[in-house]
């Protein structure tokens, strides 16, 4: 029986989603409490992998069980067992040609900038800049990064694939109460991408570079012409759709 999952965590104690020897992630978390409820070991695969201290609310993943376990009784049994820090918000039984990685059409992350004082209720959620930025300019930039391009400057040197073109579907900067959201979707992105283009717009933001650089930074298709890498804690995976 192949199931679907969709899960929440904070990621500010794991060092990313997929297994990696001797660290502790939200995969091996979620393949040990499944192993043991399947009586034999489990692999589960994940929409995507979130990188080190990245939290989620709508990370989604798909495996296979040879018990035959209610819905309502899988969720259950998860969440009695794995960590406060990972929570199944549902379980679905699917198909079993169902893909939770290449079956994607899109995925929405957000990224908090708190630029007011500093809250530490927020210190796993939000990066704290605690400084004003020129929001406005900023949401001018964020503008150039919509559509199809190739998005070299705003990966990582780790990242070794060769096509770079991704397609961002929507992006938006929004501001409440101290808290600046960034908001992007697409099918997929690069090692990176979304905290390279963050740090980017923080420099529209801090008036280092204008709106307008930001389309001539992709363009030139150089990572060391674009900002800094933006701190993972204030990344989260909000939605994964099919």
């Amino acid at each position: 029986m192949r199931y679907k999952i969709k899960i929440a965590y904070d990621g500010s104690n794991f060092y990313g989603f997929q297994k990696q020897v001797g660290k502790r992630t939200i995969e091996e978390e979620i393949e040990k409490v499944l192993s043991s409820i399947n009586d034999n070991a489990v692999k589960i695969t994940g929409a995507g992998r979130t990188d080190s201290k990245v939290n989620a609310i709508g990370q989604v993943a798909h495996f296979d069980l040879e018990k035959n376990i209610s819905c309502y009784k899988l969720k259950g049994a998860l969440n009695s067992y794995l960590p406060d820090d990972i929570y199944i918000s549902s379980v679905e039984e699917v198909n079993g040609d169902f893909h939770a990685r290449y079956m994607v059409k899109s995925k929405t992350y957000k990224y908090m900038i708190n630029i007011g004082e500093y809250n530490p209720l927020l210190r796993n959620q939000a990066y704290q800049y605690c400084k004003t930025l020129d929001i406005k300019n900023m949401q001018k930039a964020i503008k150039y990064l919509i559509g199809k391009h190739d998005f070299t400057s705003f990966s990582s040197a780790q990242d070794k694939r060769s096509d770079k073109i991704r397609e961002i579907y929507d992006a938006k900067i929004e501001y409440n109460d101290s808290i600046i959201t960034i908001t992007f979707i697409g099918k997929g992105f690069l090692k990176y991408q979304v905290r390279c283009m963050v740090g980017t717009l923080m420099k529209v933001g801090e008036n280092k570079i204008s709106p307008i650089d930001v389309k001539k930074i992709l363009e030139q298709k150089d990572r060391t012409k674009a900002g800094k890498t933006a701190p993972s804690n204030g990344l989260t995976l909000i939605d994964v759709k099919y």
